[in-house]
């Protein structure tokens, strides 16, 4: 167990590499993942975002189907996580109608459908999104088809990515259909040519696990030689992951996915105040480190934010210094 921000370890603000830090791939969806990007652009050299492809509610859900491409919501999301603030592109992929025959949608998913259909392929389309918004990363979805995730909730067969996450009980089992779907080519080889890999923060089931249960993205990471670190949760969400704490979390991971065992757990030590039924994510460094994974503990909370969010910035250092520390240690062992 560590602490950072501590008399005993000191976060130290981390550089903004071009090119020269390590690289680093990102697993997951959401407003998660989407912070954790925001976080390791202050140390990373190359970035990339390996993103869900089953989230089926909202204008994501409508679009999908309609177009037969992988829901680019959670994408855009993380595209624009990795675009500069002042770009007029970001501006636009990041209004949302709220009325007429396309109320409710993001001009950004629109965009992302339009240049999918005009390029023939949706990876074409993210790489030159990229381009028009001036992004500091890539973004790749997990499968390069749409996918559809099942559960089973308290015995009950659950399918869909909004009906899950609703729906109260304790999760045995995740997969996603149709049953012959593979991970995109360009995750693996992101995956399999990382020098760090980054699990979370988000939604555990819909987001995290929802991604990982994509056929061959598990694989990747146990091969890979890159250190891999899960970012917990700061709370607990109803539905999905009511009254389980951090090992809970952890064990419900790599029971369901068969992914190696984190390195290192990036958990919140900053006090929040949350209506129940909800409540912090508790971390038991006595608990979680017989998985043979080590805790590190630092104030990783964003002060301004209407809902409980990491941090960037302080994420960003944390994240960094773990990478320091790993590179470290790989030399006094050599």
């Amino acid at each position: 167990m560590r602490e950072f921000g501590t008399e005993t370890e000191t976060v130290r603000p981390s550089p903004t590499f071009e090119g020269s830090g390590p690289s680093v791939v990102a697993v997951g969806g959401g407003h998660g993942l989407a912070q954790a990007l925001r976080a390791i652009t202050r140390y990373a050299g190359r970035i990339t975002a390996v993103v869900t492809v089953a989230d089926d509610g909202g204008s994501s859900g409508r679009l999908a189907p309609a177009f037969d491409i992988p829901p680019p919501g959670d994408i855009r999301q993380c595209l624009l996580a990795l675009t500069p603030d002042d770009s007029v592109w970001r501006t636009l992929f990041d209004h949302r109608f709220t009325e007429g025959d396309v109320e409710g949608h993001s001009l950004g998913n629109l965009i992302l459908a339009a240049l999918t259909e005009g390029m023939g392929d949706f990876e074409s389309a993210l790489r030159e999104a990229e381009r028009l918004l001036g992004s500091i990363g890539s973004v790749v979805p997990a499968s390069q088809s749409r996918l559809h995730l099942v559960a089973t909730i308290n015995g009950e067969r659950v399918e869909g990515q909004v009906a899950i996450a609703m729906h109260r009980g304790t999760i045995r089992d995740l997969v996603v259909t149709p049953t012959d779907a593979t991970a995109a080519p360009s995750a693996l080889s992101a995956i399999l040519g990382a020098d760090q890999i980054i699990l979370g923060p988000g939604s555990l089931y819909t987001s995290v696990l929802a991604a990982l249960v994509v056929p061959g993205i598990v694989e990747a990471i146990n091969s890979a030689p890159a250190s891999l670190v899960y970012i917990a949760n700061l709370i607990t969400q109803d539905g999905e992951t009511l009254g389980m704490d951090g090992a809970d979390h952890l064990q419900a991971m790599l029971e369901i996915t068969g992914v190696r065992p984190p390195s290192s757990i990036v958990a919140n030590r900053a006090a929040l105040a949350v209506d129940p039924p909800l409540e912090s994510v508790v971390v038991e460094p006595a608990v979680v480190e017989t998985y043979g994974v080590d805790v590190v503990f630092a104030d990783v909370v964003e002060r301004d934010a209407g809902w409980p969010s990491h941090d960037p910035a302080r994420l960003g250092e944390v994240l960094g210094l773990l990478h320091s520390n790993e590179l470290d240690q790989r030399g006094a062992d050599s």
